[in-house]
């Protein structure tokens, strides 16, 4: 197999069933598709190949920039291909979450700038958020940059319209799946898909998979994070369930060591996801004597992800258990923390003066913070709690974070190592503003 260019090679991956064995569906085939074959490493390089190409000639003579709001995959390949072409890549993200995808942009010579702003999925409608003025900035007449806009570029879609959906229906030749799992992300890949799958049979059922609201899963958004998503329609979907990190995790570790796959933490939710929804169909079918098909999207490898994996589950790296970890934080926990509205958290901050500490990044803390808090970002936040109370019982405290969903993960955590009075403010600095509480600006 000989090629002209290395982006000839995008597409075409492997489609593969996984072994029974594992999974334990009885009478629904599972099959993988291996997108983490692609080239540059994941799902997304058929995306980016396909948004930038049109592009590509106008930008030189220019000599514009290429730049997308990205800090993982899509990110990555818009690197390799703008060093292919000759142009210079700039990666925006509200921040940078993983440190090898970052240290790997780097190398690919790209330029990373984090603007502060509430998620990397920004909110069209806020124009307060610093990201959305910089989104607003790069479609302005006579931009110096080539922006691709992963998020609302309907040639993100059309990539999989083209070639990753006709791909799935000639593996199985010719029939479409009856049912595809995919995490949702830009949402691009489980459009264009699901379109492609039921112009070929419309019983095709789609299941979305979104992050939960309280966890971070590399590549998947949480439900309210994809309203934000302009290629998002939740039309597309049967059905949308929520995943873990710690499903996420642990679907990964099957992938990798029952399946031989070396998929990520997104290929892990996808797998545990579909093996969770198919269970309840797969007894159905075994009263019936049927038999089934369901694909999901192994997006990326694992990698790019060891440090991801060592700050949640150290001990499958050969580390010590994490003492006093938010991971271990249940559900019911966070329920039961102490969590109080803007109103009552002005009240409580002139009455009691507790100690405040804002739990995003510095980008966003220095755009706008509640006078006198104290930033401590979030990763940094949970290595000092592992190593007991970072402060006083005698003081109370004040936990925010962007929207409130953090907080009271480490509310409750704190509660439960024995601070006697740790509140969580109910929507965060969000509700914060738009309560129009005041804030301060470094």
């Amino acid at each position: 197999m000989k090629y002209d260019s290395i982006t000839e090679a995008i597409g075409n991956t492997p489609l593969v069933r996984l072994d029974p064995a594992v999974h334990g569906l009885r009478n629904i085939d599972l099959y993988a598709k291996l997108e983490m074959l692609n080239p540059f490493g994941s799902v997304k390089d058929r995306a980016a190949w396909n948004m930038v190409r049109p592009g590509l000639a106008a930008a030189a003579e220019r000599g514009a920039q290429i730049v997308e709001l990205s800090s993982g995959n899509t990110a990555k390949a818009l690197a390799v291909l703008a060093g292919m072409h000759g142009l210079a890549f700039k990666s925006v993200t509200n921040r940078m979450r993983i440190p090898e995808i970052k240290e790997l942009l780097l190398l690919l010579g790209a330029e990373i700038e984090e603007l502060p702003g509430q998620s990397e999925c920004l909110d069209p409608t806020d124009t307060d958020d610093p990201l959305t003025r910089f989104h607003r900035a790069l479609t302005e007449d006579g931009s110096r940059y080539l922006h691709t806009d992963q998020y609302y570029n309907p040639r993100n879609t059309e990539a999989h319209l083209a070639g990753t959906g006709p791909e799935i229906v000639k593996d199985l030749d010719g029939r479409a799946p009856d049912w595809f799992i995919a995490c949702v992300g830009t949402a691009g890949s489980s459009t264009g898909v699901a379109r492609v799958l039921r112009e070929h049979d419309p019983d095709v059922r789609v299941v979305g998979l979104v992050a939960q609201a309280s966890d971070f899963i590399p590549g998947i958004r949480t439900l309210e994070e994809v309203h934000h998503v302009g290629l998002f329609d939740p039309g597309t979907y049967d059905t949308i369930e929520s995943v873990s990190a710690d499903e996420a995790i642990d679907g990964m570790l099957t992938l990798i060591r029952r399946c031989g796959l070396l998929a990520g933490p997104t290929g892990g939710a996808a797998y545990l996801g579909a093996v969770r929804h198919l269970r309840a169909f797969d007894a159905e079918l075994t009263e019936r004597s049927e038999r089934a098909s369901a694909v999901f999207i192994v997006c990326d490898r694992v990698e790019s992800y060891l440090s991801y994996i060592r700050r949640r589950r150290p001990e499958l790296l050969g580390r010590p258990p994490q003492r006093n970890s938010v991971a271990t934080v249940t559900e019911a926990e966070t329920r039961s923390a102490t969590v109080i509205d803007v109103p009552h958290a002005q009240r409580w901050i002139e009455r009691e003066q507790p100690l405040v500490i804002d739990l995003r990044g510095p980008h966003a803390y220095a755009a706008l913070h509640i006078d006198g808090s104290v930033n401590i970002v979030d990763e940094l936040f949970e290595e000092l709690v592992r190593g007991g109370l970072p402060f006083s019982r005698r003081r109370p405290v004040l936990l925010a974070c962007p929207v409130g969903e953090k907080s009271a993960r480490y509310a409750a955590l704190l509660t439960r190592m024995g601070h006697p009075d740790v509140r969580s403010l109910a929507g965060g600095i969000v509700a914060w503003r738009d309560a129009g509480a005041p804030l301060v600006r470094d």
